[in-house]
């Protein structure tokens, strides 16, 4: 008996038929732990080239925001989810990227029409009392411009859903 409490805890000591023969083998040790933020080796496209290009999908929604089409910050989302693949910035960096880039969009032709004299704060004032939130016009705005992230970032998920995985970034 005091044998069996010598063994308690100890490895082997205890078999419980042919479990290695089934498929259960010795636990490995694990993997050594290695911060994200400590590789850079996800950068295949320098910062300025990503800087120009969030700039051009700026100036592409501010254009078709100021002709009426409000569906653009969803497929420039689209085309920059496309682009990240290739890209190879991580998630974390890009979504907020894409989601400042719609809002920059979007506000720059609110604006402009501001400051030309349009009624948009009236417009704005109106949307907010609407929507249940307090009448003010800068409520308008924001809520307008938050749709434009919302709407970016989804078409960035997309995008990026829809892209081919490279070979490369299976296994690391």
């Amino acid at each position: 008996m005091t044998a069996e409490f010598r063994r308690l805890g100890k490895r082997g000591a205890y078999r419980l038929g042919r479990l290695r023969a089934q498929g259960v083998g010795e636990s490995r040790a694990p993997a050594p732990f290695r911060p994200r933020f400590a590789r850079h080796r996800w950068r295949r496209w320098s910062s300025t080239t990503w800087l120009l290009s969030l700039l051009a999908g700026a100036v592409v929604i501010a254009a078709s925001t100021a002709v009426g089409w409000w569906f653009v910050p969803f497929v420039v989302g689209v085309g920059a989810g496309f682009a990240n693949r290739a890209g190879g910035w991580p998630w974390r960096v890009a979504v907020p990227a894409v989601a400042v880039m719609a809002a920059a969009g979007w506000a720059a032709p609110l604006w402009v029409g501001v400051l030309r004299g349009l009624p948009y704060g009236g417009v704005a004032r109106v949307i907010a009392a609407l929507t249940g939130l307090p009448g003010y016009p800068a409520v308008g705005v924001v809520l307008t411009v938050l749709i434009a992230a919302v709407q970016a970032v989804a078409g960035y998920w997309l995008g990026r859903a829809l892209t081919p995985r490279l070979a490369d970034d299976l296994f690391r």
